[in-house]
This record gives C-alpha cells, sequence and structure tokens, in this order.
C-alpha cells in the first residue's frame, strides 16, 4: 500500500493532521483496519485524550499488539503527544495501567509551573537529524515522557524542568509536541519526516 496511514482509535486529533496531510498532497487514509495499518507506508498516531482511555481504546480494538507488530516490521511510525507517551511502560496518568513498553520508561506530571502547558515552546535538538531543527512548536500537555535511555531522545524542551521532547529510534519518531498546529514549523517537520521515510 502507497498511503500514509492515520491510526483511528476512537481519539485523537484525527482531523487536524489529515489537513496536514491534504496539504503536503500526501496520500492517506484514516483507518482502524489491522490490515490497512500493517499494509501501510507510513503511520501517524495522533495525539489528545488521556492515557489511560488511549490504552482501553488499543485493547478493546487489537490495535495494541497491531502497533507492536508494524514498529518490528520497520514501518515509519510517528507518533504525536499521547502517541510519544503509550509508547512507555506506564504513566502518572493512570496508575496501573500498562503502556506499549516499546520504550523503557515513565510519563511523568509536571510538578511546577502552569499546568497543563498550553502554548509555543522552543525544541532544541540534542544533535542534527533529518526531521527537526531547532523551532517553537505547539503543546497542550500536563505529562511528559522520562526515558530510561538517553540514547532515545532526539530534542528537549525547558517548562518548568527539562524534558524530552522527541525520541527517535530506527523506524520510530515521536513527539510530545503537536506539528499539526505548529504553523510553518509543523508543516516543515511533516514534509521532513515524509520526504526521508
Amino acid at each position: 500500500m502507497n498511503k500514509t496511514i492515520i491510526i483511528d482509535y476512537n481519539s485523537g486529533n484525527l482531523r487536524s493532521v489529515a489537513n496536514i496531510m491534504s496539504f503536503l498532497k500526501v496520500p492517506f487514509e484514516i483507518s482502524s483496519d489491522k490490515n490497512t495499518i500493517l499494509n501501510a507506508k507510513r503511520l501517524i498516531f495522533p495525539g489528545q485524550g488521556h492515557f489511560a482511555q488511549a490504552m482501553d481504546n488499543l485493547k478493546n480494538n487489537g490495535l495494541d499488539d497491531v502497533i507492536k507488530e508494524c514498529c518490528n516490521k520497520n514501518i515509519p511510525f510517528l507518533g504525536i503527544c499521547i502517541g510519544l507517551q503509550i509508547l512507555f511502560e506506564k504513566s502518572e496518568e493512570a496508575e496501573g495501567v500498562d503502556g506499549l513498553g516499546i520504550f523503557k520508561g515513565e510519563v511523568k506530571k509536571f510538578t511546577s509551573g502552569k499546568i497543563p502547558q498550553i502554548g509555543w515552546n522552543k525544541v532544541i535538538p540534542v544533535s542534527d537529524n533529518k526531521f527537526l531543527q531547532k523551532d517553537y512548536f505547539y503543546y497542550v500537555n500536563s505529562y511528559y515522557v522520562y526515558p530510561k535511555d538517553n540514547d532515545i531522545i532526539c530534542a528537549y524542551t525547558d517548562y518548568s524542568c527539562k524534558f524530552c521532547a522527541c525520541v527517535q529510534h530506527k523506524n520510530i519518531i515521536a513527539v510530545q509536541f503537536h506539528p499539526e498546529k505548529s504553523a510553518a514549523a509543523g508543516i516543515n517537520f511533516f514534509k521532513n519526516w515524509i520526504n526521508n521515510t
């Protein structure tokens, strides 16, 4: 299949991501069908929502194992906001709820500053990469990921503390910010991801 698939898990910001794909003239489909997802050219897991709700929706539709399989198959995967957080083992937002556990680590809540963080914040890459340059991106988050392996962190943001803004490992890139709401910086991010996957 020569399409980018936006994963429909009965939550998330599907329409804004779809609008970006349309603007960039990228063939795409919004789908919850397992075979469609497994045969995607690329996958986008759009953010918004509660950790427990996202995981419940994935498990109820059998998509938790599908996402793990896609990541193992080296299908390019982009996670946005909650799409980053569910890749980890657990979250302070939902005690006792397991994440996908693709990466070791947890999701922590901000302990200072206005919560949630809403607005523009500078993203600072750790090193040069194909997808992300230093720029301001739009955030709506009360939680942030805390990976056990610092090597997967490709960018940081400061908001009451220095936290992980983006992880990258093999075919997976996932961001805490919302590139689909980040104007020119977000469009450039999507362009770079599409052109390099």
